[in-house]
C-alpha cells in the first residue's frame, strides 16, 4: 500500500490526503485497538472548495441532526479505515482533543497564521482536517515539504480587516468576535465568512463558496452561543 492508492480510495468521497508521518512517542498518537503503536499516520481533509459537494449531497447535511459534518466524517473515514485495515481518529469529540494541529505540522507545510488558523502555501487558510488513518506498518513517504510560512514578509492585511480587532498579540478575542456577530453589523461576517480570513492574499482562488463559508461560520457562532 502507498499514498497514491490511499488517494484513489479517498478521492471519491471528496477527501484529500493531507500528508502523513511516522509517529514518535511525543506525538501522542493513540495506539491501535490491539495495543500496537501506529507506524504511519495519514491525515485526511478538505482543500479549498473541493469535497464540499460530496458532503452537501450526503444525508447528514440535511437531516437536521447536530454536528452534520462531524457525523459525515466519522461515517466516511470510518468506512475507509475498515476497508484499509486502519484505525480512524478525529479532531472532534472531545475534550480531550487529539493534537491535530501538531500532527498537521508534522505531515505537511502548514504554519500558524496571525489568525491562529494553520496556513498552507497552496491552500492558504482554506483547508481543514476531518480525520486521520493509523496504520500498523511504516508506509513509504515522500521527502518532507519544508516550504516556509507564506506569512513571512506579508503585510498581514488579515489583521486590519477584522472590524473589531479581535486578532492581536494576545491571541484571538473570541467574546469580542461573538459580540460582533450577535450585532446587526456582524451580518457581513456571518453571511460570507470571517472578513479577516477572506482578506488573506494567499490562495484567493481556494476560498470557500458561499454555502460552505456560511455553514462553517454558522457552526462557529452556534457553538459559542450554545457551548453545550
Amino acid at each position: 500500500m502507498d499514498l497514491s492508492f490511499l488517494h484513489q480510495m479517498a478521492a471519491p468521497s471528496g477527501l484529500a490526503l493531507r500528508g502523513a508521518f511516522l509517529p514518535a512517542a511525543g506525538d501522542l498518537v493513540p495506539p491501535l485497538p490491539d495495543g500496537r503503536p501506529v507506524g504511519t499516520l495519514v491525515l485526511l481533509g478538505f482543500v479549498g472548495p473541493t469535497g464540499w459537494d460530496s458532503f452537501a449531497a450526503a444525508p447528514e447535511a440535511t437531516d437536521r441532526a447536530p454536528d452534520p459534518l462531524d457525523r459525515w466524517s466519522r461515517r466516511v473515514i470510518g468506512a475507509l479505515a475498515e476497508q484499509l485495515g486502519a484505525a480512524a481518529c478525529f479532531p472532534f469529540g472531545g475534550p480531550p482533543y487529539l493534537p491535530f494541529g501538531r500532527w498537521a505540522q508534522r505531515a505537511e507545510p502548514v504554519h500558524p497564521s496571525p489568525l491562529g488558523l494553520l496556513i498552507h502555501p497552496d491552500w492558504g487558510l482554506w483547508h481543514s482536517y476531518r480525520g486521520a488513518l493509523g496504520f500498523a506498518g511504516e508506509l513509504a513517504l515522500p521527502a518532507p515539504d519544508r516550504r516556509v510560512s507564506p506569512c513571512i514578509g506579508c503585510s498581514r492585511p488579515c489583521l486590519d480587516a477584522c472590524p473589531v480587532g479581535a486578532f492581536g498579540p494576545a491571541g484571538y478575542d473570541v467574546p469580542c468576535c461573538v459580540a460582533w456577530l450577535d450585532s446587526p453589523a456582524g451580518t457581513a461576517c456571518l453571511s460570507g465568512g470571517c472578513l479577516a480570513r477572506r482578506a488573506c492574499p494567499v490562495a484567493p482562488a481556494a476560498q470557500y463558496g458561499p454555502a460552505q463559508a456560511d455553514f462553517h461560520m454558522a457552526a462557529f457562532h452556534r457553538s459559542q452561543r450554545d457551548p453545550g
